[in-house]
C-alpha cells in the first residue's frame, strides 16, 4: 500500500464526517418534539422556556446554531448535555468502554466460531451435519436480535437462572480483582451470545460459500496433485475464500452498532445503547450528535482496516 493511498483514504474521513454532522444535525432538529418542554416540563411557563431557550441556545435560528455546533466540534467541544448537566464527552466516555467490550466479543466470537463451522462445513458439504448447521445459519440470521435477547432473556437467564439477567456486574457484591473480571464475563456472555448470532449465521455461510469455491479451483488440484495435506490445502484455500467474508465484516460494523443499542437495551448493560435511548427520550440533543459522529467514525474507520485487512490476506493486492 502506497503512502498516498493511505493519506487519500484518510483525508477522504473529514468531509464524510464533515456530511454526517450535518445531516444528524438537521434530522435531530427536525424530529417533532422540543427539547425545553423535555427538559422544563409541561407545567412551566412561557418566560422559564425562554429563559432555558436562551440558556442552550435554542432561541437562535437554525443555520446559525449549526455553525456555532460546527465550531465547538472542531475545538473538540460537543456541548453540554441537557440532562446530565457535564459535557457530552465526559458522558459518551464513561458507556463508551461496555460498548465497546461487548461489540469486540460478539465480533470475537461470530468471526472465529464462523471460520471455524464455516470451514468444517465445506470439508463435509451435504452431510447431516451441514444441513443442521445451514439450517440454524438461515434461522439465526432471520432472527430480529431484539426479539433472541427477549428470548435468551426469558428462557436463559430467568428460566434457567444460569446467567445474570440486567446490568454488568453483580450489586450485590463489590468484587476485585479477578474476581471482578469473572462477575463481568459472567454477566457479558449471554448479551454477547444474542448479539453475535446474527453475524455469526452470516459469516459460517459466506466460508462455507466461498471456501468451497476456492478448493474447487486449479491451483488446489495442483497442490493436492504435489501431495500437499489436505489441512495445508485447506489453509492455502482459505485466505482467498476470506476476503469476502472480511468486506462483509467490515461493512456490517454499523449494524453490530444498531444491534447493540437493541441488546444493551434488553439486559440493561451500561452503554451507549442505554445513553441513546435516555437522550432519545429526553431528546438531549447533544448526546444524540456526539452519538451519530461517534458510530459514523467507527464505521468509517472498519472501512479503512479492512483495506489494511486485504493486504494480509492476499499480497498480491496493491492500492495505488
Amino acid at each position: 500500500m502506497s503512502a498516498r493511498y493511505l493519506l487519500r483514504r484518510l483525508a477522504q474521513i473529514v468531509p464524510a464526517v464533515a456530511a454526517i454532522l450535518v445531516a444528524a444535525f438537521v434530522l435531530v432538529h427536525a424530529a417533532p418534539g422540543d427539547p425545553v418542554v423535555a427538559l422544563a416540563g409541561q407545567s412551566g411557563d412561557a418566560a422559564y422556556y425562554d429563559f432555558i431557550r436562551a440558556k442552550f441556545g435554542l432561541d437562535r435560528p437554525l443555520p446559525e446554531q449549526l455553525l456555532v455546533y460546527v465550531g465547538h466540534v472542531l475545538r473538540g467541544d460537543f456541548g453540554q448535555s441537557f440532562v446530565h448537566g457535564r459535557p457530552v464527552l465526559a458522558v459518551v466516555a464513561e458507556r463508551l468502554p461496555a460498548t465497546l467490550l461487548l461489540i469486540a466479543t460478539a465480533l470475537a466470537v461470530s468471526s472465529v466460531a464462523g471460520v471455524f463451522l464455516g470451514v468444517a462445513m465445506a470439508r463435509h458439504p451435504d452431510g447431516v451435519a451441514d444441513l443442521t448447521l445451514r439450517t440454524m445459519a438461515v434461522v439465526g440470521f432471520a432472527t430480529p436480535s431484539f426479539w433472541l435477547a427477549q428470548l435468551a432473556a426469558l428462557t436463559l437467564a430467568l428460566g434457567t437462572g444460569l446467567f445474570p439477567v440486567q446490568g454488568i456486574t453483580d450489586a450485590r457484591h463489590a468484587w476485585t480483582g479477578w474476581r471482578h473480571a469473572v462477575d463481568v464475563l459472567h454477566h457479558l456472555a449471554l448479551p454477547a451470545l444474542v448479539l453475535a448470532a446474527g453475524e455469526l449465521a452470516l459469516t459460517t455461510r459466506l466460508v462455507r460459500v466461498g471456501l468451497r469455491q476456492a478448493l474447487a479451483t486449479d491451483y488446489v488440484r495442483a497442490a493436492r496433485a504435489r501431495g500437499l495435506p489436505e489441512r495445508a490445502v485447506v489453509r492455502h484455500a482459505l485466505r482467498n475464500a476470506l476476503l469476502p467474508v472480511v468486506t462483509v465484516i467490515g461493512g456490517r460494523v454499523g449494524m453490530l452498532c444498531a444491534g447493540a443499542a437493541l441488546v444493551e437495551t434488553v439486559f440493561a448493560w451500561p452503554g451507549l445503547g442505554q445513553l441513546m435511548l435516555s437522550a432519545i427520550q429526553t431528546r438531549d440533543t447533544p448526546v444524540l450528535l456526539a452519538l451519530f459522529v461517534l458510530v459514523s467514525l467507527g464505521v468509517i474507520v472498519a472501512n479503512v482496516l479492512t483495506d489494511l485487512e486485504y493486504l494480509w490476506l492476499d499480497p498480491r493486492i496493491r492500492y495505488e
